[in-house]
């Protein structure tokens, strides 16, 4: 039974319980897709999905809940996790633009510019090139980090703006910069999945 967690502090959490139950119902697995507030809420979970939303609100929120160490423990123990657009910064080992009560759970070898793309009114979408897809994927980009550099040969691209990278996998983590659960197309949350499978 597979159990998928969408961390709900703040940000689009319902999207991405959608998305992440069409998918599992796309790859025919069975399972349970949670609100995941609190740090009981992990017992026997699969995968955690970090959503956007504003990434000072979800570090502080996570660490008052008890949920920020206990997500860094289990990433770094190999489940698997994606965060996007927020959830990518907070997956981020550096970060430009920080806060300085900010906590990062430092599991993706990536540095990212936290505002990058400017205000609410600079967000945009534009077809995205997927390594896993011959077809384009619709990027959704709100204020959208932007992946400035990747740190160590452990992070793969998966995902292309043109030719600048705005989509990373390291083992069972991967970041995104726009958001896939603002779509009907659920290939980013299958591909995601497949790491529980």
């Amino acid at each position: 039974m597979v159990k998928v967690g969408v961390i709900g502090l703040q940000g689009d959490v319902e999207e991405h319980i959608w998305a992440a139950k069409k998918a599992l119902e796309n790859l025919g697995v069975s399972g349970e897709v949670i609100w995941l507030k609190k740090p009981e809420q992990l017992e026997n979970i699969s995968a955690i999905i970090i959503p956007g939303g504003e990434s000072t609100t979800i570090s502080r929120l996570m660490v008052k809940n008890g949920l920020f160490e206990q997500v860094k423990k289990l990433g770094e123990e190999g489940l698997p996790i994606i965060g996007t657009c927020a959830g990518l910064i907070m997956l981020s080992k550096e970060v430009i633009g920080a806060t300085p009560e900010q906590k990062f759970l430092k599991l993706l070898d990536v540095k990212v510019n936290r505002n990058a793309y400017g205000r609410q009114v600079d967000s945009f979408e534009a077809p995205i090139k997927l390594a896993f897809s011959d077809e384009p994927f619709p990027g959704v980009f709100i204020r959208a980090p932007r992946i400035v550099e990747l740190l160590s040969e452990r992070v793969k691209p998966i995902a292309w703006l043109g030719d600048r990278v705005v989509g990373v996998e390291q083992d069972n983590i991967i970041g995104l910069e726009f958001h896939p659960e603002l779509t009907d197309d659920t290939r980013v949350h299958e591909y995601f999945l497949r790491k529980v499978l």
